[in-house]
């Protein structure tokens, strides 16, 4: 079996990371030179200056862009980083249409920084395309989306929303991060670009930042590869070794994700205490089929509601397994409060119309053992 060919857990564990052809070491070596020596004038051994390439960066690459089915991957020191070297495909004057619910950063880049520089953004509700349609203008350039969003869990129809870009002779850019490439690949459905926050289920450990954005066409691997070089904002070789070593683990890990995400969305849902559950492994979100059509698993978000902002302080002050804090796609659960982490710069007035209340707490459901997690959840749940 090639590796083309070969199974995601496979192609996980050995896609760009032959052994080290000096020592035969299995791991990927940590190059941590800045520059290379050169043979003569014009003449390498295939790399320079580290700004512009890595061996330990370039297998990173090699192996992402395999996970997810692209033609190219280029990684950067954030999920940040990462959409704003893909706003560099853009100049000013045009458009980029924006899912209206997606993780709370990306709207603060787009509104409060390039704006500036005479992009336009609009913001819909992608679950429907038809709304894409009609954000439709002869200057847009690109759709942006997240599905499921954060926080909300809501889908949006991946390859629905291509069709419509590709009519229209626009690109197509999903965030993965919360399904990661085991659960979706955006590209079989027809995506242009993927971007992750490889800070979350990639690297898995809550030990490392970084970035990266697949793309499917020449001139993504271009562009992404000149903007690393540019603007100097690259993922360090050691932060690639991090990655590379989540990576290799990301099957085993998706998985026992996913069952217990499955449980513990399920005791939610049946807790008195406990408001309504938005998780699309649950028949009663109102995606559920859709879910099942494009996503092989439901994964480990979960969002659920308390009721107000005391009742949610008073749960997370009494989890003791849960650990409140930013970030997600841990080994450890972990857990936040949208209204005032992930999405506080959005401002009350826009929070309230995407339905974010202070109430509302989002899950990222880890791999201890599911029976202490849920004890811990009741335990909380029961002091309110």
């Amino acid at each position: 079996m090639t590796k083309s060919k070969a199974g995601f857990a496979t192609r996980a564990i050995h896609d760009g990371q032959s052994p080290d052809p000096l020592t035969g070491a299995v791991n990927v070596p940590i190059y941590l030179s800045s520059t290379y020596a050169q043979e003569e004038i014009g003449k390498n051994k295939g790399y320079e200056y580290s700004r512009v390439s890595n061996p330990t960066r370039d297998a990173l690459e090699t192996n992402l862009a395999s996970l997810e089915g692209g033609s190219s991957a280029h990684v950067f020191a954030s999920g940040m980083a990462a959409i704003m070297a893909m706003i560099t495909l853009f100049k000013t004057g045009d458009h980029v249409i924006c899912g209206e619910n997606v993780y709370g950063g990306t709207p603060r880049l787009f509104n409060q920084i390039v704006t500036g520089y005479g992009i336009e953004f609009t913001y819909v509700d992608t679950s429907d395309p038809e709304n894409v349609r009609k954000a439709l203008r002869p200057a847009t350039k690109l759709v942006h989306i997240e599905t499921p969003t954060n926080p909300m869990m809501t889908l949006t129809d991946i390859r629905a929303v291509a069709d419509i870009c590709h009519e229209a002779g626009v690109e197509l850019s999903v965030d993965n991060t919360f399904m990661s490439p085991y659960f979706q690949r955006p590209i079989e459905f027809g995506a242009d670009i993927v971007m992750h926050s490889t800070t979350k289920f990639l690297n898995g450990h809550s030990d490392s930042l970084g970035g990266v954005l697949v793309g499917t066409k020449p001139s993504h691997a271009e562009q992404f590869a000149f903007v690393q070089k540019c603007t100097g904002g690259i993922l360090s070789p050691f932060e690639s070794w991090m990655i590379l070593r989540g990576v290799k683990t990301l099957a085993v890990r998706m998985r026992q994700h996913d069952e217990s995400g499955r449980k513990v969305a399920e005791f939610l849902a049946n807790h008195k205490a406990v408001g309504k559950v938005f998780y699309p492994g649950l028949t009663t979100h109102p995606q559920h089929e859709l879910a099942k059509k494009q996503m092989t698993g439901f994964g480990s978000m979960i969002t659920f509601e308390l009721g107000s902002l005391d009742r949610a302080n008073t749960f997370l002050k009494g989890l003791k397994i849960c650990t409140l804090g930013e970030s997600l796609g841990g080994v450890e659960t972990l857990i936040s409060h949208p209204a005032t982490m992930t999405h506080a710069a959005l401002g009350e007035e826009m929070r309230a119309a995407l339905g974010i209340t202070d109430g509302m707490i989002r899950l990222s459901v880890g791999i201890e053992d599911t029976d202490d997690l849920i004890a811990d959840l009741e335990q909380a749940l029961g002091g309110i």
